[in-house]
């Protein structure tokens, strides 16, 4: 009974309100830079991660993933708006034999002032800057290299990320469908003063899945997830240096053409709240989604099951509370921690069975340039 009463004591607070947890250690953006014009750089990015589920439901399995991930790329500064970007990504999975994974990185980034245009390896998974129902945070370790194009907006009152994910491309003929991912992520801010940051959300992903060159004689399919919200942040002084919130209605829809989802459509409420403290942050977040199916949104906030144990399992009304507790800090230069702690308790199983579940993960990040060749100067 304690344990229910401190999560009931915690989410009480809700309306005062925090926001989803912060992956501003994790991103690492490479961008043209007219004082590095004419230089060849060595760029080294260094991924740590352990991310354990300790769960026991029919939704989502319990798992671990504990490894490495190295990305040595060459940057190639060509022109103040241009830089061409060859490199390799290598994935070590702890307890298996070899590498999980090896993927060339090539892209090409243009960027005029405030826009920046990508082609090849995109900013992909956390940089979208997606709620978790609508983009996994684990895509960082599972999905982390992704291929298309992109087009970024930002300064200081709109971010705007727009990009294709082309997963799967398929030859005549195939056995297999093309897979297809369109998203859309953007935030509006309409204050922003010493006493008050108020933005508006807006984010939307487009799943299309089939092509008319292969023979594959599954049904195509096609899945929009929409997302609407706002996010609110008050700075504070002392030992709170900040309280937020960050709420969101979302949508589920299939425009595919035969039933192959369990459902056609459907919403759901993600709303968060919580603190930011010298030692973390703290947040509470309550799940109620109707229906809602998302192919790239994190399993446990989904109506049908992706655990290993029940395929095809639903559960139509989905309500879930959390308590996270996250602390990230830059230990020296260019190396960053990021700790997560993330117990959480199914309100849609009968009181006596409910019980509290909970994922925790560890991240240590080391990124930095070193330059190998500089421009040649007239003398």
């Amino acid at each position: 009974m304690k344990k229910y009463f401190i999560f009931l004591s915690f989410l009480s607070i809700y309306y005062t309100s925090f926001a989803q947890i912060s992956t501003d250690s994790l991103e690492y953006r490479i961008r043209p830079d007219s004082l590095k014009s004419g230089e060849l750089q060595l760029s080294v990015q260094s991924f740590n991660f352990m991310r354990n589920y300790e769960y026991f439901n029919k939704i989502q399995d319990g798992y671990t993933l504990f490894g490495t991930q190295l990305e040595p790329q060459l940057v190639y500064y060509a022109h103040p708006r241009l830089a061409v970007i060859a490199g390799v990504h290598l994935q070590k999975d702890f307890g298996d034999e070899g590498f999980y994974r090896t993927l060339p990185l090539l892209s090409v980034k243009y960027q005029n002032g405030n826009t920046t245009l990508i082609n090849g390896v995109l900013e992909g998974n956390i940089h979208h800057r997606m709620a978790e129902p609508l983009f996994d945070f684990e895509k960082r370790i599972t999905e982390p290299v992704e291929y298309g194009t992109q087009f970024i907006l930002k300064n200081t009152s709109f971010f705007l990320d727009a990009f294709i994910n082309w997963k799967r491309m398929i030859y005549k003929p195939s056995p297999v469908q093309e897979q297809v991912l369109g998203g859309l992520s953007a935030d509006l801010k309409i204050v922003k003063n010493a006493k008050i940051d108020l933005s508006i959300p807006v984010q939307l992903t487009v799943f299309h899945q089939g092509g008319q060159i292969d023979i594959n004689p599954e049904p195509l399919q096609t899945l929009v997830n929409t997302a609407l919200g706002f996010k609110l942040k008050i700075p504070l002084s002392g030992f709170l240096n900040a309280i937020r919130t960050e709420n969101y209605l979302m949508g589920f829809n299939d425009f595919s053409f035969t039933d192959v989802q369990a459902f056609s459509k459907g919403r759901g409420w993600y709303l968060n709240t919580g603190i930011d403290t010298h030692y973390g942050s703290l947040m509470g977040t309550y799940w109620n989604g109707m229906s809602f199916i998302s192919f790239n949104g994190m399993p446990l906030y989904q109506s049908v099951s992706q655990h290993i144990n029940y395929p095809g399992y639903t559960e139509k009304n989905r309500k879930l509370i959390m308590l996270r507790y996250s602390y990230q800090k830059q230990l020296i230069p260019n190396l960053y921690l990021d700790f997560r702690f993330e117990p959480y308790m199914d309100l849609g199983r009968p009181a006596g069975t409910r019980k509290i579940e909970f994922s925790n993960s560890s991240f240590l990040v080391y990124r930095q340039s070193f330059k190998l060749l500089k421009p040649k100067t007239d003398r």
